[in-house]
């Protein structure tokens, strides 16, 4: 029987940083969810952490015999945890992901201490079982759910008796007054996971809006997301211990056990998918259109598109110059975004043409898109209007304009109507930051409109 765990993880259920009063019905769940473990006598804790080291397209497994960390962070460093781990699980789950062509590894430990994701449900957990620490990334949902099969199929194959835990907090965001204010979204995040925790809908789960998880904030999705793919194949019985939401941040605490088996989601999760991703591209826009075709061309065969194989541009598109920034998201997360803030090139759609290729391929912060993302990525193309100057953040607007900020030869752009960018004082800060302008720097402003095609 597989056994495992969604908990939460805010260091005040830990005596000695929080007073044992604050969040009691977590705690008194967590406590339960201790008595459980020791009676199972698992030989590892799984333990899936959304603060160990994320890289946007590599899933990391912490390597080595052992750990340790401490609260230091959270005004305790006498609070210390040392752990051995289950090396030997590690690599096996590393080696088979990398045979079924998932990008997981325990390559580029960057932290090798503990983070609190892992150590508050230690608190209640002990330290007495070997664990593997794994993390998250910026790939896609299908991807960590694959990585769920792939850990129970490796622990199988070594016969050890794993329990998996999920730790994460869901929203950040339900209160005006809390630490991260409030948005819809964060109570309608909250609800759906506990939905599916309730009755166990991993098909639901993996359905997630993305709009809704990255407006409401929340770090415990892709825990539990590998948590489910740990299931495939099994029916599961599940048990809603806990929700609170004291702090304007839910925490939520479920438990799940498996109980026979059942048909792999995996395929229905692709034909899904699929569906999806036919019914997206038959809805986009022809600007959309153009960018993801030359990036799958250029991706694929290392080449731009021909524009002529386009016979049904509009017209504006080849008469008509504009700056162009060509956006790419998968599973919400920003995946590469270039762009050129006055036209470089005869007309819009071969602005669109370069910036697509430099959006996959030449964004400092990502790795260039591979093949294997081609599916999941979402685009968007925006036109810019011409910018205009203006005196002051007065004028300005953050769904309606984009601002551009001039100090010198320094300059900085940020696109209107962003997720996460609710006032005009983010705006300007997140542009002059773009830019390496001080806010002691003497600038300038101007803004502009978009056409924002999809």
């Amino acid at each position: 029987m597989l056994k495992a765990y969604i908990v939460p993880h805010p260091p005040l259920l830990v005596e000695g940083i929080g007073k044992g009063s604050e969040i009691p019905d977590t705690r008194r769940a967590l406590t339960e969810i201790s008595a459980e473990i020791m009676n199972d006598n698992s030989d590892t804790l799984v333990i899936i952490s959304p603060h160990s080291i994320i890289y946007s397209d590599y899933i990391h497994i912490a390597p080595g015999k052992s750990a340790s960390g401490d609260f230091g962070s959270f005004g305790a460093a006498n609070i210390k945890f040392n752990v051995d781990y289950d090396d030997e699980l590690a690599a096996l789950i590393g080696k088979t992901a990398e045979f079924e062509g998932l990008s997981v590894g325990t390559e580029g430990e960057r932290r090798p201490e503990l983070d609190h994701g892992v150590m508050v449900p230690l608190a209640f957990l002990g330290t007495e079982r070997k664990i593997v620490r794994v993390s998250l990334s910026g790939l896609s949902v299908s991807e960590h759910y694959h990585l769920g099969m792939v850990i129970t199929k490796a622990a199988l194959k070594l016969n050890r008796k794993i329990t998996i835990i999920a730790s994460g907090d869901m929203s950040h965001k339900l209160k005006a007054d809390g630490p991260y204010g409030l948005v819809p979204e964060g109570a309608e995040f909250d609800e759906f996971m506990q939905e599916c925790a309730k009755e166990a809908d991993f098909i639901k789960l993996c359905s997630a809006d993305n709009s809704m998880r990255e407006k409401a904030a929340e770090c415990g999705y892709m825990s539990a997301v590998i948590l489910a793919g740990c299931f495939d194949g099994m029916s599961v019985k599940s048990r809603l211990l806990c929700y609170e939401a004291p702090f304007g941040v839910g925490y939520l605490t479920a438990a799940f056990e498996s109980a026979g088996e059942a048909p792999s989601l995996l395929p229905l999760l692709a034909e899904k998918k699929q569906k999806e991703i036919e019914a997206r591209q038959e809805n986009e826009s022809i600007y959309v259109r153009l960018a993801r075709t030359n990036i799958e061309e250029f991706v694929t065969r290392g080449k731009p598109v021909p524009l002529s194989l386009f016979s049904d541009l509009p017209k504006e598109m080849l008469s008509e110059k504009a700056g162009v920034f060509v956006s790419l998201k998968i599973d919400g997360n920003l995946r590469g975004c270039i762009g050129t803030i006055a036209p470089t090139q005869i007309n819009i759609a071969q602005e669109i043409l370069k910036n697509s290729i430099s959006a996959a391929a030449e964004d400092p912060r990502f790795p260039p898109v591979g093949k294997h993302e081609l599916d999941n990525i979402t685009y968007s193309v925006d036109v810019l209007g011409a910018p205009e100057p203006i005196e002051s953040p007065g004028e300005l607007d953050v769904i309606r304009y984009g601002v551009i900020v001039t100090s010198g030869y320094k300059r900085g752009l940020l696109l209107p109507n962003l997720d996460g960018v609710d006032t005009v004082e983010q705006q300007v800060s997140i542009a002059l930051q773009k830019a390496g302008i001080s806010i002691n720097e003497p600038y300038s402003l101007e803004r502009f409109e978009v056409i924002r095609h999809t």
